[in-house]
């Protein structure tokens, strides 16, 4: 497992000093994976991370490659996810090609639970499609 980059941006770094300590590693594990993701997909390039509605957002710093990745908690301390752009395709892609194996949110969510070991191969594949969305 690669080390993640340290925080480019405060903001970005004091939204997560924010999530209770259990919550705050759950998404520090997801935001490794999406930097692992885009390390090994070779079209996305390096990512820029940012907020977009006080969630951490990663997107290719390469123009027209894929759409931005959110991550944030929701409902309390239980759960958190990964959110894509609603207009996309993706979340039922990954329905597709996942059913069994995620739980989803409507057209725009995959959902986790807090302590819970995440599906790291196929988590990683549904991350590269995300960021390389617009590529195909």
């Amino acid at each position: 497992m690669r080390r993640p980059p340290a925080f480019a941006d405060a903001e970005v770094e004091a939204v997560f000093d924010a999530y209770p300590p259990g919550l705050r590693a759950d998404l520090l594990a997801l935001r490794r994976l999406i930097f692992e993701a885009a390390a090994e997909t070779a079209a996305v390039g390096p990512l820029v991370e940012s907020l977009k509605w006080r969630q951490p957002a990663y997107r290719s710093t390469k123009p027209n490659v894929g759409t931005t990745v959110r991550i944030d908690a929701v409902k309390g301390e239980l759960q958190y996810a990964m959110f894509v752009h609603c207009r996309t395709t993706l979340v039922s892609r990954f329905r597709e090609t996942y059913p069994a194996l995620f739980t989803f949110a409507g057209n725009r969510a995959v959902l986790f639970t807090r302590g819970e070991a995440l599906p790291r191969d196929e988590l990683k594949h549904c991350i590269a499609m995300a960021l390389t969305y617009r590529s195909r």
